[in-house]
């Protein structure tokens, strides 16, 4: 008996929010050094954008018209310009008041983050059982660094190591919830509908490349031909798990 959209969200979804957690036990117990963070930066940034061009652009092209598209695209520029405004400006330096300012507005951001990675979980599973693994491998990547960088923003922030690490884990069930709205909401809905969700993910997967990924991965190390290597390789990697989804 073949599963529903929100059964495939659920289980899919495992593996992002289980990344997160990872993610956030690694950066209190072994952080991995500038290299190696760039090279999997690289790497990852490859894997989502191949995600958007041969899932999100092809069945956004099929559903929707251009105003559609401008119209979602938009509504996705605004939402991370506006996340964008609320993040810290920049990491506290160390000091006696740190324990007790904790970073409220990072630990926001973060969990909208998470919450818009979900959604595009969801969103995926409504598309077909491939688009859905093939957005859950890129998203997966993604917040496996999301939830490394932030524990270790909270612990430069004087938040003790075990409570960042709980608070980054408890902001991966965002994830967990963004999947299953997704499927719910979108489950049948309507080609403009679809192609409206399609168009903010694509806003928000370019933007997580552009601004995000690649962004910390030159600014984390210098800057190599292997490193560089490491995006072609990401974005031909995941190129081949479509073709053969």
């Amino acid at each position: 008996m073949e599963s529903g959209p929100l059964q495939q969200a659920g289980f899919l979804v495992l593996f992002p929010v289980l990344a997160t957690v990872a993610g956030a036990v690694l950066a209190v117990l072994r952080p991995p050094g500038p290299r190696a963070t760039s090279a999997i930066q690289h790497f990852a940034a490859g894997v989502v954008l191949a995600a958007v061009a041969g899932e999100v652009l092809p069945d956004l092209r099929e559903r929707g018209g251009y105003g559609i598209t401008v119209l979602g695209f938009a509504a996705g520029v605004a939402l991370l310009l506006l996340v964008q405004r609320f993040e810290p400006a920049a990491e506290p330096e160390p000091g006696e008041g740190d324990r007790a300012a904790f970073p409220i507005g990072l630990v926001v951001v973060v969990g909208i983050d998470l919450l818009v990675d979900g959604l595009l979980v969801g969103v995926g599973v409504t598309l077909g059982q491939g688009a859905g693994l093939v957005l859950t491998v890129a998203l997966t990547l993604e917040v496996l660094f999301l939830g490394l960088a932030v524990t270790s923003q909270l612990t430069r922030a004087g938040v003790s190591p075990g409570r960042a690490a709980a608070t980054t884990s408890a902001l991966s069930l965002g994830v967990a919830v963004g999947a299953v709205a997704g499927a719910v909401l979108l489950d049948g809905a309507s080609d403009q509908a679809q192609a409206l969700v399609l168009a903010f993910a694509a806003a928000a997967l370019l933007w997580l490349v552009v601004e995000e990924l690649l962004v910390e991965a030159h600014e984390g190390s210098r800057e190599t031909a292997l490193l560089t290597t490491m995006f072609f390789v990401g974005f031909i990697a995941l190129y081949g798990l479509e073709t053969l989804t």
